[in-house]
C-alpha cells in the first residue's frame, strides 16, 4: 500500500481504532476454516493421516482448547498481530488461551505489543508525522551498504497516542529509501487482505475482551529495550508488579493466568511476591540456541525445578530432533524436562512459510529437525510427537485452527 493511500486510510479509520473494543459474548461455534484440511491432505500416507482424516470427516462439533494458545492473538499468520481482529480470529478458531505481550507507554500504561520497540514495523506510526517525530530513532534510508532503519517504542508515546495507531502486518524492507517503502512490507506467504486498520489494545482492554469471551490469559512481560529504571524511578520490579496488579484489579483469578517472561528474575519475583500467580508463571527459555549452549540449557532445567518453577516454554527446536530413521523424536531437553515434572508449553507454530523450504532458508523454528520436514503436512507429525511422546500442555500458534484441530482429534484441553 502506498504511503499516501495508507495515510488516507488511517485518517478515515483512526477514530474507530482508538475506540474501546465492544465486549464480545463467548463464541458458540468454532470455525477451523480450510487450513487443517489442507495440511492433512498434504501429509504422507500413514496411520496418523488416516486418524486425522477420520477426524476431519466427523460431524462432532469443534470445541475451544487450552492446548491451543493464540500467539499474539492467534490470527497472526494473516491478520495484524496483537490487534482486536487477531484475537477475535484466534478465539473463533478455538484458542482457549489468548496472549498479550505487555509493554509500557511513556505514561506507564500497559499495552499489547510483541516488542517494546516494534511500532515501526507492526503499526502505521511512520505514516503519522506527528508520532513519527517522537520515535527514539527516526527513519534512516538504506545507504552505502547499511540497511534502512527506525526505532519506534511504546515508551516514546502515551497510551492515548498509542490508541490512535493502526496495527499492520509485521515486516520491513531493509533496502528501503523512503518510509513508504520501509513499511508495510509483508512476506509473500502472508497477506495484507485483512490489514486495513487493526485495532490496537491496552492490557486492560485485552483482559476485558478475554473475560467476555470466556477464555483464559497468558500475558508476557516484554523485556524492556530502554534503560531501567525508566526515567530513573520505574523499576523492573514495579513493572512486573503492575502486570499482576492489573489482573487483580480486573478480578481475574490467578488460576486463569499464565504469566510469562524471558527474564528469569521476573519469574523468581512472582514466585516470591505473588505466589498464587507465580504458581503458573512460565519461563520462556532461549538459553540454548547454539550447539555450544544447548547442553547448558538442558542442565539448567534442574535449577528451574529446584527454584519452584512449574512451567517452562522453550522454542520448538529445543524439544525435538531427528531420529535414526529420519523421523521426529523428543530431544534430550524434552526428556529431562519431562523427568523433572516440568510442564512444557512450546512456541511457536505457523510462524514459518512453506515448510518444504525450511532447510534452504535455515528456518529457526525447524532448525534441529529440518531434515525430517519436506512438506506442509509434516506439521502434524510434529504435533503428534509434541503431544504423544513429550506431553506438552500448550502450544503457541499464529493460526489457532491448526492446533485446535489436533487438540479436538486427541481430546486435549477441551473447554465446555
Amino acid at each position: 500500500m502506498r504511503l499516501d493511500t495508507f495515510t488516507a486510510t488511517v485518517a478515515a479509520l483512526a477514530a474507530g481504532a482508538s475506540a474501546k473494543p465492544t465486549p464480545r459474548p463467548p463464541i458458540k461455534r468454532i470455525d477451523l476454516g480450510p487450513r487443517p484440511g489442507f495440511l492433512v491432505d498434504d501429509m504422507d500416507e500413514g496411520k496418523l493421516k488416516d486418524e486425522l482424516s477420520r477426524c476431519l470427516a466427523s460431524a462432532k462439533p469443534i470445541r475451544a482448547s487450552t492446548w491451543s494458545i493464540g500467539h499474539r492473538g492467534g490470527g497472526t499468520l494473516f491478520i495484524p498481530e496483537h490487534s482486536l481482529e487477531s484475537n477475535m480470529a484466534g478465539a473463533r478458531m478455538g484458542a482457549g488461551i489468548l496472549e498479550c505481550d505487555v509493554a509500557f507507554t511513556r505514561d506507564r500504561e500497559l499495552v499489547c505489543r510483541h516488542s517494546q520497540c516494534d511500532l515501526h514495523y507492526t503499526t502505521d506510526i511512520l505514516a503519522r508525522p506527528e508520532l513519527a517525530a517522537k520515535c527514539s530513532e527516526p527513519f534512516t534510508p538504506a545507504a552505502d551498504g547499511v540497511e534502512a532503519s527506525a526505532k519506534c517504542c511504546t515508551s516514546d508515546i502515551t497510551l492515548a497516542e498509542f490508541k490512535t495507531l493502526c496495527a499492520t502486518m509485521e515486516g520491513f524492507n531493509p533496502g528501503a529509501l523512503t518510509p513508504e517503502d520501509f513499511h508495510p512490507s509483508t512476506a509473500d506467504w502472508r497477506t495484507d487482505l485483512y490489514a486495513t486498520c487493526g485495532q490496537v489494545l491496552s492490557l486492560k482492554e485485552h483482559i476485558d475482551l478475554t473475560v467476555s469471551l470466556g477464555l483464559l490469559h497468558t500475558p508476557e512481560l516484554k523485556t524492556p529495550e530502554v534503560e531501567m529504571p525508566f526515567e530513573g524511578d520505574y523499576t523492573q520490579e514495579q513493572y512486573a508488579q503492575q502486570l499482576v496488579d492489573t489482573y487483580k484489579e480486573r478480578r481475574v483469578p490467578a488460576k486463569d493466568v499464565w504469566l510469562q517472561s524471558f527474564l528469569y528474575d521476573d519469574i523468581l519475583y512472582w514466585l516470591k511476591k505473588e505466589p498464587k500467580f507465580g504458581a503458573q508463571a512460565t519461563y520462556l527459555d532461549e538459553t540454548g540456541d547454539t550447539p555450544e549452549t544447548f547442553p547448558g540449557a538442558v542442565a539448567n532445567l534442574t535449577r528451574y525445578a529446584e527454584d519452584g518453577v512449574k512451567y517452562i516454554a522453550p522454542p520448538l527446536p529445543y524439544l525435538v530432533t531427528v531420529g535414526k530413521k529420519g523421523e521426529i523424536v523428543p530431544s534430550e531437553y524434552a526428556k529431562k524436562a519431562k523427568k523433572l515434572g516440568l510442564k512444557i508449553i512450546a512456541w511457536t507454530l505457523e510462524r514459518s512459510g512453506r515448510l518444504a523450504e525450511v532447510q534452504e532458508d535455515g528456518n529457526y523454528y525447524y532448525a534441529t529437525f529440518a531434515d525430517a520436514i519436506d512438506n506442509d503436512g509434516d506439521v502434524y507429525n510434529l504435533l503428534d510427537v509434541l503431544w504423544r511422546k513429550i506431553g506438552i500442555v500448550g502450544l503457541f500458534s499464529d493460526w489457532s485452527a491448526t492446533a485446535t484441530f489436533y487438540a479436538n482429534c486427541m481430546g486435549i484441553g477441551l473447554r465446555r
